[in-house]
């Protein structure tokens, strides 16, 4: 009974495993320009946040639509905390792509530092990006705040 019973998890498991599809080498680079734009915001790199975006880039964030310039001024010129650090933790749902476009859902999860305060929030968005030159570029991002602890 107890060889039937362990037989029965071990393909229940099998078979959730398989379930779950790795994300293709197309969609992997997708979600890694994806994680290098927040990381380029962690890292209050400007370049860097305009290497990731097409120049006509547009944020929907709190209600608002902001271009390149209207982020870097909100996060990174305004930003000049000594102690400021960030961590960004991805839940990526699903990801899209075709040869020139793809779209990116994620839950995305940060902690921020600064001014020795700790603040943990949670976003839900969504991302369209668009091959330039053989490299994916951040178009569109739309992110709906969840929680902000």
């Amino acid at each position: 009974m107890k060889n039937s019973i362990l037989f029965l998890i071990a393909i229940l498991f099998a078979g959730l495993v398989h379930g779950q599809q790795l994300p293709s080498k197309q969609q992997q680079e997708v979600q890694q320009t994806v994680i290098k734009v927040f990381q380029a915001l962690s890292d209050r790199d400007s370049l860097a946040l305009k290497r990731y975006c097409t120049p006509d880039v547009t944020f929907y964030e709190y209600g608002q639509v902001w271009n390149t310039d209207t982020l870097i001024r909100k996060a990174i010129t305004l930003n000049t905390s000594a102690d400021f650090v960030r961590t960004n933790t991805f839940e990526f749902i699903q990801t899209e792509s075709d040869k020139t476009s793809a779209w990116v859902t994620y839950r995305l999860n940060s902690v921020i530092v600064k001014e020795s305060k700790s603040t943990d929030i949670e976003w839900l968005e969504t991302v369209v990006l668009v091959k330039q030159r053989r490299q994916w570029k951040v178009k569109h991002l739309h992110s709906t705040l969840i929680r902000r602890v």
